[in-house]
């Protein structure tokens, strides 16, 4: 399916995004700072952790980061990319959840960090939120339980930041007929495939 959306709607809404990022952000530190976790050589990277993402706005977002390289540091990341995108397939098909290195970690950090997204911003603290079949509730990371453990944390609230993402995503998608297309991507499979509808 060939995609494409006004420039000047592609980027007042990658502008909101921007805004909306910062906002999990402000959650996040929050979150992480009352229980006390702090990511720094954590050996549960969540880096190595299977996520995908479910937006096209999302999937702009990380292009826009991509497109700003300079041309041999995005081509390590397209290559990475493509290595990740072969191990993950020959660890499903032994029916085994991939665990691989996010192909833009450099030495236990992201290369793109300004455009990384939602999951990459939210993963780690104790969150909920409330979707069409109730409350889902993630305790946190690992080393987040552990530090919580005896103690009461509050939840970081993740409905409202999903919901203006779903926002977002229809004011991308604008009046056009039907819903935007589903997006189960890798960030790995993200960066190989290239912008969406490519």
């Amino acid at each position: 399916m060939t995609l494409s959306f006004p420039a000047s709607r592609l980027r007042a809404t990658l502008n909101k995004l921007t805004a909306l990022y910062a906002d999990m952000d402000k959650a996040y530190v929050a979150a992480a700072s009352a229980a006390g976790l702090d990511c720094t050589g954590c050996a549960e990277n969540c880096c190595l952790s299977f996520f995908q993402h479910h937006t096209l706005v999302e999937w702009f977002y990380l292009q826009k980061g991509l497109a700003a390289l300079p041309e041999d540091r995005r081509a390590g990341y397209e290559r990475r990319a493509r290595e990740y995108v072969d191990a993950a397939r020959e660890a499903a098909s032994r029916g085994e959840t991939p665990r691989l290195m996010c192909p833009v970690n450099d030495d236990g950090l992201c290369g793109l960090y300004e455009h990384r997204l939602m999951i990459c911003r939210l993963h780690g603290v104790p969150n909920v939120l409330l979707g069409s079949m109730g409350i889902r509730e993630f305790p946190g990371c690992g080393p987040c339980q552990k530090l919580a453990a005896g103690r009461q944390l509050k939840a970081m609230d993740r409905t409202p930041l999903l919901r203006r993402l779903a926002t977002l995503e229809m004011e991308l998608w604008g009046g056009k007929p039907g819903r935007p297309p589903k997006v189960d991507l890798t960030l790995a499979e993200m960066i190989v495939a290239g912008p969406p509808g490519k």
